[in-house]
């Protein structure tokens, strides 16, 4: 009996201390009366529902969030327009009239949201005079018109390192412990990058350096929001600084080891932010870099890497440009122009200049969008020597024959899906997955789109001819 009163107590004082950890957003907005707010939060690259609730006639609500989710944050209504705030230790009180007008919104408790909307407001204004006052530093610098003026020129300077200045000294009165105070220059950092390399492009050494000093393990970061932005933002200053291309991979191999090396005692962040890069390195077409990313990643002792990661990063090394593809046997339904052939065979036996191999499947939307984009360019294709075979992953024999009866080129199917033996030996883990191939099957190009072959074939296809 002891025991049970014991657990009881027990239960009790665990439920009263979690309610007393919660946190709560209270807000009036008369607007909003009968219409469903939620409460988003930010875990990574993605977010997640933390509460919703209904608002009542007087347009009231309470919203309310643990510890964990501690960062950043935004409610929504019916609208879907997102209000960004700070979900900080302290229990937050809106009152306004619209969460998507944030001038209209009042912060009625919550001093980090406070400090946050009033930097957000100004740190706008300054940006748009600052862009001003540069766009005027430029004609003045550089005309002939008016670069005798001297005094205007200093004036100019001045106002420029002023609002940089007056922006700085806002961020350093913030609380230390506070959250605005790491996420507010993170922002800033990341909002900078556009304007950076348009008109202030002496400055890109310096961010992609403060880039390159960010902890990606730091929690705050991952519960941000700014995390895939914080990853985009420096791998597209670095690939449009207007620097030869070969420099441009170094240096995005540079900050790739940087991230990794933050990350390496992470091992769940380890493995979502590599699959992230490496998502975005084939998107873009930046094949050295994913190539560069897979052998680090593979070659790394202190992460495990979960089985379908391993698998992708695993095709670049198996697979690399410059190595020799597997030959594949036709096998299964093999058909050309709606026909049933024999020959060729087996990929070996085409004797074209050049191979265009292209893992797909009826079932999957992108490759019939790839599939739209060849077929006005394969004659063209054809008549320059390259010739194309269409793996099929597909599990259904009409399907594939109503999928692949336009084709004017080789399509086989062992409606096997991904155990096809040819889907194995390339390392296929999605689709659609295309290989450029010379006559030898010597890999040349891995293009995640048919237009990256197109593109290949107009610049460099003359060149490997002469060769």
């Amino acid at each position: 009996m002891t025991n049970k009163i014991c657990s009881f107590f027990l239960l009790v004082i665990f439920i009263s201390f979690q309610g007393y950890s919660q946190q709560t957003i209270s807000g009036k907005f008369p607007s909003l009366k009968n219409q469903t707010v939620r409460l988003i939060g930010f875990n990574g690259m993605g977010t997640y529902a933390i509460d919703s609730t209904l608002v009542n006639e007087t347009g009231s609500f309470t919203l309310q969030y643990s510890p964990k989710d501690i960062g950043m944050g935004y409610i929504s209504a019916a609208d879907n327009k997102p209000y960004f705030m700070v979900l900080e230790k302290q229990a937050i009180e809106l009152k306004g009239e619209s969460l998507s007008v944030p001038e209209s919104i009042a912060i009625i408790k919550g001093e980090e949201n406070k400090g946050f909307a009033t930097y957000a407001t100004a740190h706008a204004k300054r940006e748009q005079t600052l862009s001003a006052w540069e766009y005027l530093q430029k004609i003045y610098q550089g005309d002939a018109l008016f670069s005798n003026q001297k005094t205007v020129q200093q004036s100019i300077n001045s106002e420029i390192k002023r609002i940089g200045k007056e922006d700085l000294d806002f961020l350093s009165k913030l609380p230390s412990t506070s959250y605005a105070h790491w996420y507010l220059p993170i922002r800033k950092l990341i909002s900078s990058v556009s304007t950076v390399a348009q008109y202030r492009i002496q400055e890109i050494p310096a961010t992609i350096a403060a880039f390159r000093k960010i902890n990606y393990a730091d929690p705050r970061l991952y519960k941000s929001g700014l995390l895939k932005d914080a990853l985009e933002s420096q791998y597209w200053l670095l690939e449009n600084r207007g620097l030869p291309l070969d420099t441009i991979y170094k240096d995005m191999n540079v900050s790739t080891d940087f991230i990794l090396n933050s990350i390496a005692k992470n091992e769940q962040l380890y493995n979502e932010i590599t699959k992230y890069l490496f998502d975005y390195f084939e998107k873009h077409s930046l094949f050295q870099s994913a190539e560069y990313l897979s052998i680090k990643t593979l070659t790394q002792n202190s992460c495990t890497l979960n089985t379908n990661l391993a698998n992708q990063l695993e095709s670049y090394r198996a697979m690399k440009v410059g190595k020799t593809a597997p030959d594949i046997s036709f096998t299964g339904d093999v058909f050309e122009k709606g026909l049933v052939i024999k020959n060729p065979s087996r990929l070996s036996e085409i004797s074209a200049k050049y191979k265009v191999v292209i893992f797909g499947a009826s079932w999957c939307t992108a490759c019939s969008e790839e599939m739209v984009q060849l077929f006005p360019l394969y004659s063209k294709w054809k008549a320059k020597g390259l010739e194309v075979v269409f793996v099929s992953l597909d599990t259904d024999k009409t399907a594939f024959q109503n999928y692949t009866n336009v084709m004017p080129f080789i399509s086989f199917c062992d409606y096997q899906q991904w155990n096809t033996q040819a889907a194995k030996d390339y390392y296929v883990s999605s689709s659609p997955t295309i290989y450029l191939l010379d006559k030898n099957n010597k890999i040349i190009l891995r293009p995640r789109f048919v237009k990256a072959i197109d593109s290949w074939i107009d610049y460099n296809m003359d060149g490997f001819e002469k060769n």
